[in-house]
């Protein structure tokens, strides 16, 4: 069992590590240019694009544990089927995102900068050719999904591997090439790679049968769209939350100072943690699709035990994570900004993020088991009033100060880590107390 989370998470982590490391790249380009105020509108963007992708991407969320389950039971019928459902209603959302964020970027871009932010110059040309790849974004993160839910993690790698390697090719060509655009050319680049990988990921679905073209124009049946939907407004709600407890940080650090030297130590410290934070997702990833397989397969009790291994595994990496990125923040950050002020600035929130990891761990374990057993309402739940608790920190002095805009987090993190662990234990489906109750109940019929 072990070999098997591992086998399934380890190219995962690889795979989503990937997509920010490479974006750290276009940090590190734009950070070259020595211009605070193109940082902090970079990430300004960067946070208006995902507050809108992660909104839409709960599709993908879902898609993942009901491929499993139906390739666990041997229905390679309704897997298709539901991979066509969710890259129907990402592309047709998608489409209405990418319309948005192009035609009136300032408006996306309201939910981050304060009115009159300096950034607001630099943020509204990134965001308009960042927004090009929402759909073929989407698709990505519903094909990674459908092969996710089969198991298979190696050939999602291999696909960002190569996407993100013409993304590092083609930062240097749109910045400060002959026929450079600044940089913007950093979104530009972004955009045409996601491009290539969303048509990577439709020709294999394609080729593996889980897509057909004739399904992905034709709008799904109701009855076939009800799990979806029944999931979704739950996981939407969900996303939703967590977007208003991101964009509320991250609108508090750019009001901080005109300067745009705290929300470009924001960013950076944003930047490394999110790093860490991708391979927390393989974690919830492995638990999404794993224990459902289990389930189907083999029933409560081998569901169980998964579940158990990868709470241990995913607290390991959480305690390795936290190492990793004490150690690795103090060379990272003159790589991030050659600016002393920012450099200082990063310090003490780079430590409170690294130390958030730990808790990471077991929060994004518990939460890819809540996904596979389509417990989406107490999710949604559990993360509204953790959310709850992050923005009554912000709007205390907390979030006045960039170390306090962390702390904040941290108490999210601490109510999630709490709250998801005891959902486990004593109230989901695999919990112990029901376990317990069912064999008292035996043992009264038996007696």
């Amino acid at each position: 069992l072990d070999r098997s989370i591992l086998e399934t998470s380890i190219p995962s982590m690889i795979n989503l590590a990937v997509v920010p490391i490479v974006n750290s790249v276009d940090t590190f380009w734009v950070g070259r240019m020595g211009d605070a105020l193109a940082l902090a509108g970079q990430a300004a963007a960067n946070q208006a694009f995902f507050t809108l992708f992660f909104l839409i991407s709960f599709l993908p969320n879902i898609t993942a544990p009901l491929v499993a389950k139906a390739v666990g039971s041997g229905d390679q019928e309704a897997a298709r089927d539901r991979v066509c459902e969710s890259l129907f209603l990402c592309n047709v959302l998608g489409g209405l995102g990418m319309l948005l964020l192009v035609a009136f970027p300032k408006v996306g871009l309201s939910m981050v900068l304060p009115p009159g932010a300096p950034a607001m110059e630099y943020a509204a040309p990134y965001l308009r050719l960042r927004a090009l790849s929402m759909i073929p974004a989407l698709m990505s993160a519903t094909g990674f999904a459908a092969y996710r839910g089969m198991l298979n993690t190696v050939t999602p790698l291999k696909v960002s591997l190569a996407t993100n390697a013409m993304n590092l090719v083609l930062d240097p060509l749109t910045m400060f090439g002959s026929r450079s655009i600044g940089f913007v050319g950093a979104a530009l680049a972004t955009a045409l790679s996601e491009t290539a990988g969303g048509l990577i990921y439709l020709k294999l679905l394609l080729r593996r049968k889980l897509a057909k073209l004739s399904l992905l124009v034709k709008p799904p049946s109701w009855s076939s769209l009800l799990p979806l939907i029944q999931g979704g407004l739950a996981m939407l709600f969900r996303q939703a939350a967590l977007n208003a407890g991101f964009v509320t940080a991250t609108r508090r650090a750019q009001a901080m100072d005109p300067t745009g030297v705290s929300a470009a130590a924001y960013g950076i410290v944003m930047q490394i943690y999110v790093v860490g934070i991708v391979v927390h997702v393989a974690m919830q990833g492995t638990a999404a699709a794993l224990v459902p397989a289990a389930l189907a397969k083999s029933g409560k009790d081998e569901a169980r035990f998964v579940a158990d291994r990868t709470f241990i595994w995913a607290s390991i990496v959480g305690i390795l994570l936290s190492l990793t990125q004490l150690f690795a923040t103090p060379f990272l950050v003159p790589v991030f900004s050659t600016l002393p002020e920012v450099q200082e600035a990063v310090k003490a929130p780079a430590l409170i993020a690294a130390l958030l990891h730990v808790l990471n761990g077991p929060i994004f374990a518990g939460e890819g088991i809540m996904l596979g057993l389509a417990r989406y309402k107490a999710l949604a739940t559990i993360t509204s009033m953790g959310v709850g608790i992050m923005v009554a920190c912000l709007g205390s002095p907390l979030g006045k100060r960039l170390d306090g805009i962390l702390l904040s987090l941290a108490a999210f993190s601490a109510f999630q880590a709490v709250a998801v662990v005891y959902e486990y234990l004593r109230i989901g489906p695999l919990s112990r107390r029901i376990k317990g109750k069912l064999i008292e109940t035996g043992n009264e019929k038996t007696a």
